[in-house]
Formats: C-alpha cells, structure tokens, sequence
C-alpha cells in the first residue's frame, strides 16, 4: 500500500450530543487521514499527530474541499512528512466547538494508531485558528504545541486564556488582515502577560499582509520544525 498518496476517508461517530435542539442525535464528522511512507513497515515505532483544522470556506460534507490548502493539498500533492495527519471537516452552519468532535476523534485516533501521545498537536488557519485555540482551551493536558494562523479566541474565553500559556504555541496573523484583524492575536498576547508562565507563546506578525496567509504551511517548513521539537510536559 502506498502511504505517501494514500488519504483515508473514516467517519467518527458517537451518542449523546445535542446537535440540534429538538432532539439528541449522533454526531458525524469525516477526516481525512495521513499515514507516514514506513507507517506500514515500522510496526513499533509510534508516530507524533497534527490535528489540522480548516478555515470557513472548506465547511460541509465534501472532504475533498478540505484539499484547496493546508496540509491537505499539500498530502495531495504528494508531499511525505513524519508525522500523522488528521483534518476534520466542520459540518455546514456550525464553527469548530470542542464538544461536537474532539474526544471522539482522539479516542478514535489512539486507539487505531500508534501515536507518540506526548508529541500531539493541534494547527488552523483562519475559523480553524479560532478552533486550534478554543480546543487547546478546552483540553490544554492533550497537546505539546499550537500552530494558529490568523485566528482568535471568542471574548467569552479570555477569563481562562491562561489555560493556554500551558502549551508552547506559535501564532501567524498579517498586520493588513481586514477579515480576521490582527488585534485577535494580539489580545491572546496581552492575555497572556498576566499569566504565571507566559513564555510559550511566540507571535509572528506579518507586516502589510492580509488573511491569505495560508501558503506558509507550504512554504514555511520552519513550522513542522518548531513543532516536532515540541514535546508534552510531564507536571
């Protein structure tokens, strides 16, 4: 079998989730999934995740709209990394919120895959930064690093953002961005000022560029870099 091509197509399911207000119903996201070229052959090595989540534009119930950019195009394009990679889809009239798919999603992972459970990491951009954030919230013991491109947290969590000087994070977000501003990131920062430990987070401010800044994930190879060095902390 050819991993370095090979996406796989797995439909997470579970009971109980208030979807809708009229009624419980199970909640379904598909992902695409990556596997290393050796996953197949290194049958004892265990491997670090990236949870990738996509920006507006790629919601519904069309994985193949996740491949436009990101690390899903970049899969696509037959680009190899050492790393697995699952890219949920947010369903249509719904923003990523951790309670429709992050703990089935994990357990799903972790049980199926050899994950190195203290090399997990979680990157968006745009919606999908604002979701890396708000998971990274929710369940800052699970992941060793963020990656956030021009995202954001609601104003709602800004009374726990110390949750997320916990997790080394490095944030993207272009100085002329006129859909996300730049102050989104920049109000994650001052947040973090009055935090106990406040030197995780490292802000790359991309001078006169706007909220296309999706090509780093191509072009910037520093990020899978910096991420890999990233390990989970015991305390």
């Amino acid at each position: 079998m050819n991993y370095k091509l090979k996406f796989l197509m797995v439909l997470v399911a579970f009971s109980g989730i208030n979807i809708y207000s009229q009624k419980k119903a199970d909640a379904k996201y598909d992902y695409l999934l990556y596997l290393p070229k050796d996953y197949a052959k290194e049958t004892k090595k265990k491997y670090p995740l990236v949870i990738y989540l996509h920006g507006g534009s790629q919601k519904g119930n069309d994985l193949n709209k996740l491949k436009i950019y990101g690390l899903p195009y970049l899969v696509e394009k037959g680009q190899d990394f050492d790393f697995i990679i699952a890219s949920p889809q947010c369903p249509d009239n719904k923003y990523w919120s951790t309670e429709n798919w992050f703990e089935a999603l994990y357990a799903e992972l972790n049980s199926k895959y050899r994950i190195d459970t203290d090399r997990i990491y979680i990157t968006g951009v745009s919606m999908g930064g604002y979701g890396a954030y708000i998971t990274a919230l929710d369940f800052p013991d699970k992941f060793a690093g963020v990656v956030a491109l021009c995202g954001g947290i609601n104003d709602s969590d800004t009374t726990r953002v110390c949750n997320l000087s916990k997790i080394p994070i490095w944030a993207f977000h272009g100085t002329a961005d006129d859909k996300i501003p730049i102050s989104e990131t920049e109000r994650i920062a001052k947040g973090l000022e009055s935090c106990e430990s406040n030197k995780n987070f490292k802000f790359t401010r991309l001078e006169n560029e706007d909220h296309e800044i999706q090509y780093l994930y191509e072009k910037n190879p520093e990020i899978y870099k910096w991420m890999l060095k990233q390990k989970k902390s015991k305390k």
